[in-house]
């Protein structure tokens, strides 16, 4: 019995994502959900910075979505957990990571910008996550509004097939309702009740014959996909909405279909049909194949179905500091955890206990006992879990996949206005870098600059502004250098005499050095190739660390030596005059005239760059990179979009997100991380 509740349970419950492009209306839509669900009793708008998802001060302020926040509602016996995920390209990590826990999502389209470019990079994100979706065309009401247009954007832009489940009922300041083709009747809202209330009524007139010809094409597009509505259909006869409403469902979860409805969520109109969509076309945690992982020191893999009573095993998709306090966001895949019980990292080989468990409404919480799979909560206690983490059961350990993180694009030197403020920024950064794993910071060897790398120039803005409001560190920032790299051209010997009186004791030391430059990206090496007996350990050591000390800088701007072999051909030893120091001083002196010798030469870092970009924009971006230096190594059709691979100096980058927006009207989307050094041109 307590089977078959569960059961029911895991296929009563949907796991959704609202997923769009930047105003699309994502978090306005969820605020609807809320309220229609009886989750809050006031809607709150985001132009007025009262959105119960957008609860961070940088959101309210920008009227923008910086972080994914977790909520739960209940909708005709159907528990919903949803994450509205931002829409600004500088926080794709956010969707990323949410994407990776869900089983579904809505696409949230605006019916007057239609697919906008990052719609296409939350698109594709869900497309390599096998995401099921269904898509929601907003803003209706809105002039300009094109519900036809957007089906066309769908088909071109992201290599989708729509299902026109709803047409709108009028447009623009027009709009009354939609129509609903399963039922073939139309559905109004009263605006006295906010959109609570709403009534279907018989199709109007100028409508019915559209309607009838979009359903036909409903029914023509199922029949491809379904032998049992093929027949029917073929046959003529009718068909009932629950037959329609299956194959709908089948043909989603297995991805060729994406269900299409409209509304206006800000004039209260289209959400409730969208809430029975979520129910009856996206997957439960039962619909979807089970989570695959490997089993640790080994090469086996194994799956964990959704069971309650199965081996605990969960993600940690999302890691957020609460008042100083560390909260740990979880998709239980597997078995059941309760408060106070012990959890196993694989990953890093630790146990943690679960101090608490919480079933987050975006910042506010409420204590539960305990999770089971299918459950996305957020739990206290776990100090050393990171995004990306298993966590699971020792007595059957698994290792599920990691989510992947772009690496930072763009990089700002910060410094703390106040000297003693240097260790409380430095904790400030390590704790938002454990928050947001596309945010890293490092201290420069050379400048001892203290350098963080995000995504874009708001990413590290809002960072920079969460420092100073949640950690009451006032900041400077400056911009970036680039740290270039020597090395030599050409192979030279070098002899050194070391000969000296230091605090009235004789030093001496002869060395003969051979310097000659390695393949690039190779490193450095020391070879050993002196044969004289009398050549101590001790001695050799210091030979060797005076060699390393001459490599951090070199001879042309004090930039390390990179991609050099050094080797150590003889040396002279005279006894109760040489030691340790005199012959360290000896290689690196050896080493530095050698360097000066040997042609050296100045290197720069270079990039990999991949670029995403739509076809009709490929000749301004590859002009673009080739006057930036660039290689372009390679061009490959991804879709509706291109991917061009290229090896660009980093030197020239700077500003490159700016300029490929202005390009590509905004649609391309670029990655980059570092390749290797080579020659300044």
């Amino acid at each position: 019995m307590a089977a078959q509740a569960s059961k029911q349970r895991l296929q009563n419950t949907r796991n959704i994502g609202i997923i769009a492009h930047i105003d699309a209306g994502k978090t306005t839509v969820t605020e609807r959900i809320l309220y229609y669900t009886g989750k809050v009793h006031k809607m709150g708008e985001v132009h007025d910075g009262e959105a119960t998802m957008d609860w961070m001060l940088e959101e309210k302020e920008r009227g923008i979505t910086i972080t994914s926040a977790v909520t739960s509602c209940q909708w005709k016996g159907h528990y919903i957990n949803i994450i509205d995920t931002p829409g600004h390209v500088d926080f794709t990590i956010e969707v990323e990571r949410s994407l990776r826990v869900l089983d579904g999502a809505i696409g949230v389209f605006c019916a007057v910008g239609g697919v906008e470019p990052q719609s296409e990079t939350v698109w594709h994100q869900a497309d390599r996550y096998k995401v099921p979706k269904i898509a929601f065309v907003n803003k209706m009401d809105r002039i300009g509004a094109d519900f036809y247009r957007v089906i066309e954007m769908m088909k071109e832009r992201l290599g989708a097939t729509p299902l026109v489940m709803q047409l709108p009922w009028g447009s623009e300041e027009q709009f009354k309702g939609v129509i609903d083709l399963v039922k073939m009747k139309a559905v109004v809202w009263e605006d006295e009740t906010l959109g609570a209330r709403f009534e279907e009524i018989p199709l109007p007139e100028e409508m019915a014959e559209e309607a009838g010809q979009y359903r036909d094409l409903l029914l023509e597009t199922l029949a491809d996909r379904d032998d049992q509505i093929m027949e029917k259909y073929l046959a003529e006869e009718e068909f009932s909405s629950q037959e329609i409403r299956n194959a709908v469902r089948k043909a989603t979860i297995n991805m060729g279909l994406v269900p299409v409805f409209c509304g206006a969520a800000l004039r209260n109109k289209g959400i409730q049909p969208l809430l029975d969509a979520i129910v009856n076309y996206l997957p439960s945690p039962l619909d979807i194949p089970p989570v695959s992982g490997q089993v640790p020191g080994s090469e086996e893999i194994q799956t964990r179905p959704p069971e309650p009573k199965g081996p605990f095993s969960a993600l940690v998709f999302k890691v957020m500091m609460d008042q100083g306090r560390k909260m740990t966001y979880l998709r239980i895949y597997s078995g059941t955890v309760k408060v106070g019980e012990q959890v196993y990292n694989p990953r890093k080989g630790v146990h943690e206990k679960v101090a608490r468990l919480l079933r987050m409404h975006a910042n506010k919480r409420e204590r539960i006992d305990s999770a089971s799979a299918g459950d996305i909560v957020a739990s206290m206690g776990l100090k050393s879990a990171r995004t990306g983490d298993t966590l699971c059961d020792q007595k059957h350990p698994i290792l599920f996949e990691p989510i992947q993180f772009d690496e930072p694009v763009i990089s700002m030197a910060v410094e703390p206005k106040s000297i003693k403020d240097h260790d409380r920024l430095l904790d400030a950064l390590s704790k938002l870098s454990d928050e947001d794993p596309t945010f890293k910071y490092k201290i420069d060897d050379e400048t001892g600059q203290i350098i963080t790398s995000g995504m874009g120039e708001l990413h590290l803005e809002i960072m920079v502004g969460r420092v100073r409001r949640e950690f009451n560190v006032e900041t400077n920032q400056g911009k970036p250098q680039v740290v270039y790299r020597e090395t030599i051209s050409k192979e030279v010997e070098q002899e050194e005499i070391f000969e000296r009186e230091l605090a009235g004791q004789q030093h001496y030391a002869r060395v003969l050095l051979s310097i000659k430059p390695r393949t690039r990206g190779e490193g450095n090496r020391f070879v050993d190739r002196c044969e004289n007996p009398e050549l101590s350990e001790e001695l050799l050591n210091a030979i060797m660390q005076g060699v390393s000390e001459a490599q951090g800088a070199g001879v042309l701007m004090g930039y390390p030596v990179i991609d050099v072999e050094t080797a150590l051909l003889d040396v002279t030893i005279k006894e109760g005059l040489s030691n340790e120091m005199a012959f360290r001083v000896a290689a690196s002196m050896a080493f530095k005239n050698a360097c000066q010798k040997g042609d050296p030469l100045l290197l720069e870092p270079i990039m990999k760059v991949e670029v995403l970009v739509p076809e009709e924009f490929m000749g301004e971006v590859i002009s673009d990179l080739n006057s930036r230096q660039g290689k372009i190594q390679n061009i490959a059709k991804k879709g509706p979009v291109q991917v061009v691979t290229a090896t660009v100096p980093l030197s020239k980058m700077f500003g490159y997100s700016t300029a490929l927006r202005s390009l590509t009207q905004g649609r391309g989307t670029f990655t980059m991380h570092f390749s290797h050094y080579d020659k300044v041109d």
